[in-house]
């Protein structure tokens, strides 16, 4: 087994649990991409089984802390079988969930969503392309399913030095028979919604946000909301959670114009007259401007923009963009209006983007009240180790 040994006083983080290893805590070691290490203190004292990584900042990522654990193909089948059992216990209201949320389930740089009858599965560390194989049949005989697409053509991958790739893993029929659809439809809370697993965002959809959604609709019920602006709309998850809800008029904007032939449809999917939904394949910033200048407001704006600061090194320029969207919807929120708006930024802590809304109403000249938090569903939890699994955090603010 080789060793990395890591500079002193680089040990605290993995002594607080902490799975990350960077490039600038080693002082001598090294290993092939994927190869299990031993990670050593300055003094020689073991700290834990991890991953290596050769050509990411994240150096190695952690497997296990203790000392005993054998990294084989028995341990990551534990892991898949502990993974999934878990959501037994979460209250998920769909057939559509994530099974395996990367560091926070003990499976560094894995993501696995199960659409229905199918498993979506990301690989995106050097440790997890490794043992691919024995994975992806670990995750099959967990679930009882037999189909594994993968889509490890996430951007990230090439920061592992790993090519993008994307196909069927597993459930391929032989030669001459059809193939498996990648046009899916999942069930969530009161509605049905349209997913592409080959060329949707992440894995297919966002997943992350169904509770969002689920309160959303129960809001709009509550408050009777007539005019609802859903920004970044992408497929229309929150258009038709509005609508469910009761919304007299939704206008969803996004930049994308094959995601809004797909919010198109799903209005139609789940029943709901055309003329209740307009859809502008436009520039957000550029159509908010427009509609302040127009004198336009709505009950209700929904604000879910792509991610703006992957890293804390883009926090900065990313605060002025968030502040920016912010302020613009502020100021076309009709008073008793209510704003849900949201960071997918890893790089944006729950605190500072907390700080930037409040800044974009002083700025817009607006008050209101702060009446929820949002985070991600609990099938994408974050632990008590691994803070940074916070990566989606949200505010409901009801204007004064």
């Amino acid at each position: 087994m080789k060793t990395i040994r890591l500079r002193a006083g680089k040990e605290r983080s993995l002594l607080r649990r902490h799975p990350w290893i960077f490039e600038s805590a080693i002082a001598r070691g090294a290993a092939d991409a994927g190869e299990t290490v031993r990670v050593e203190s300055d003094d020689g004292s073991f700290l834990a089984w991890a991953a290596y990584s050769p050509a990411s900042k994240i150096r190695a990522r952690v497997w296990s802390f203790d000392e005993s654990q054998r990294i084989d193909a028995s341990f990551l089948i534990a892991a898949c079988v502990r993974s999934v059992s878990a959501r037994d216990r979460f209250d998920i209201q769909s057939d559509s969930l994530r099974l395996v949320h990367g560091e926070s389930d003990g499976l560094p740089g894995l993501i696995v969503d199960r659409y229905g009858d199918t498993l979506v599965a990301q690989f995106l560390s050097s440790g997890a392309e490794r043992w691919k194989e024995v994975l992806a049949d670990a995750l099959l005989a967990a679930t009882g399913l037999s189909k594994l697409y993968e889509r490890s053509d996430a951007s990230s991958r090439a920061l592992e030095g790993l090519p993008e790739l994307s196909g069927w893993l597993r459930g391929l029929p032989p030669q001459g028979m059809p193939v498996p659809p990648v046009d899916l439809v999942l069930h969530e809370h009161d509605w049905q919604l349209a997913v592409n697993i080959s060329s949707g965002h992440k894995t297919g959809f966002y997943l992350d946000q169904r509770d969002s959604r689920k309160k959303f609709a129960d809001t709009t019920r509550r408050l009777n909301f007539e005019r609802v602006l859903n920004c970044y709309c992408y497929t229309g998850g929150f258009t038709v959670a509005a609508l469910t809800g009761g919304a007299g008029h939704v206008t969803s904007i996004d930049s994308s114009g094959p995601a809004l032939e797909k919010a198109v449809a799903n209005v139609a999917l789940n029943g709901f007259a055309a003329d209740r939904a307009t859809f502008m394949d436009a520039d957000v910033n550029a159509s908010l401007r427009q509609f302040g200048a127009e004198g336009k407001t709505f009950d209700a704006i929904i604000l879910d923009p792509p991610k703006f600061a992957p890293t804390v090194a883009h926090a900065e320029r990313a605060a002025r963009a968030y502040k920016d969207i912010n302020r613009l919807a502020f100021k076309i929120l009709a008073p008793g209006g209510v704003l849900f708006t949201y960071s997918c930024s890893g790089g944006i802590s729950a605190d500072l983007f907390h700080k930037i809304v409040a800044s974009a109403g002083i700025d817009a000249q607006v008050d209101g009240y702060i009446v929820e938090r949002m985070g991600g569903a609990p099938d994408h939890p974050m632990t008590v180790n691994f803070p940074e699994g916070e990566y989606l955090k949200g505010l409901v603010v009801m204007r004064k």
